[in-house]
């Protein structure tokens, strides 16, 4: 089959087209026929060598989620036919004609989104879901700051966020993402390029700060966070494009008694992972089946273009995701 593999550590021309060999499903596992896969900032840190593979997946072939067919299933799995559409997440090795998957970690893709659209779901939404509710708690009523609401979690977070009855603030440094984010239930857009996020927090909240803050940024924001919470609020911290070292001022944390989060969802243990898929089937799929929420598409691009995909979302150009597909 074909895939697409990292030669060596480096820029995208580092990606080329490899013919390899046809994974077979294990005890609980289904092999997948890839249609689509979304493009994430980890792949980008994975083809420069920042972000190795977790063990018992492909070293060198990116992708951590897919949408497409089951085309085999391995001992011991039950619920699922070949030919089922289903999209999901994977640890690595989603650019590739086929997957091997945990069959826990698959979901049915909702009859009115098509492969593209479906491949923009797992990461982005599941990695919301489980960053907003299950680690944050956010709650009808509440207020919360999202950061780069422009990118793929940042456009699911908002949609979520609203669809529970939260007030929703964002920021980016593209003010033509904020516009476009104002459809997806931003209430309040902050143009981080142009004004200090904590101050713009402050004013909106008249000064009791947000209950909750997603920061998909890291690095320098971490001080304007703390001062943009209100007392006991809280923070999860999912993204480091901004870096990942930052001076945390432990006064301000006690004072206000806040609440501090890291996660990431590649790293988990595959229960863990089974875990937030159960809760993102629960609570975010009869969303999307009935279109209170939709995956945000920025550009579908055939994989020979794969080089042009990593382009676009290392010069953050996009707005939602960008997708690989090997039907086009």
């Amino acid at each position: 089959m074909r895939a697409i593999a990292i030669a060596s550590p480096g820029g995208p021309e580092v990606l080329e087209e490899r013919d390899v060999a046809l994974p077979e499903p294990g005890a609980g596992q289904l092999r997948v026929r890839v249609h689509a896969v979304g493009v994430n900032r980890a792949d980008l840190l994975q083809r420069q060598g920042r972000y190795p593979a977790p063990p018992g997946v492909p070293a060198d072939v990116p992708g951590l989620e897919y949408a497409g067919t089951v085309d085999a299933l391995g001992p011991g799995v039950e619920g699922w036919r070949v030919g089922d559409r289903v999209m999901g997440l994977v640890g690595g090795g989603a650019y590739a004609e086929a997957v091997v998957v945990d069959a826990r970690e698959v979901v049915a893709i909702p009859a009115g989104l098509s492969f593209e659209e479906a491949a923009a779901v797992p990461e982005a939404f599941i990695t919301a879901h489980d960053a907003l509710f299950t680690l944050l708690g956010l709650r009808a009523g509440e207020s919360v700051l999202i950061h780069a609401v422009g990118s793929g979690v940042g456009t699911a977070a908002v949609q979520l966020a609203r669809a529970a009855g939260a007030r929703v603030l964002g920021t980016s440094r593209s003010a033509w993402k904020l516009e476009r984010a104002t459809s997806l239930g931003l209430e309040i857009g902050i143009d981080a390029g142009a004004e200090a996020f904590a101050e713009a927090v402050r004013r909106h909240t008249g000064g009791r700060g947000v209950d909750a803050i997603l920061d998909l940024v890291g690095g320098g924001y971490l001080r304007g966070n703390l001062e943009s919470l209100a007392v006991k609020g809280r923070m999860a911290v999912v993204g480091l494009v901004a870096g990942r070292r930052a001076e945390l001022d432990l006064g301000l944390l006690l004072a206000r008694r806040l609440t501090v989060i890291g996660t990431v969802m590649r790293g988990r243990s595959p229960d863990e992972k089974a875990a937030a898929v159960a809760a993102f089937r629960d609570d975010v799929l009869p969303l999307l089946e009935e279109g209170r929420v939709r995956p945000v598409v920025d550009a579908v691009l055939p994989f020979h273009e794969v080089r042009e995909a990593h382009r676009r979302v290392e010069a953050d150009r996009n707005f939602g995701k960008v997708v690989l597909t090997w039907a086009a």
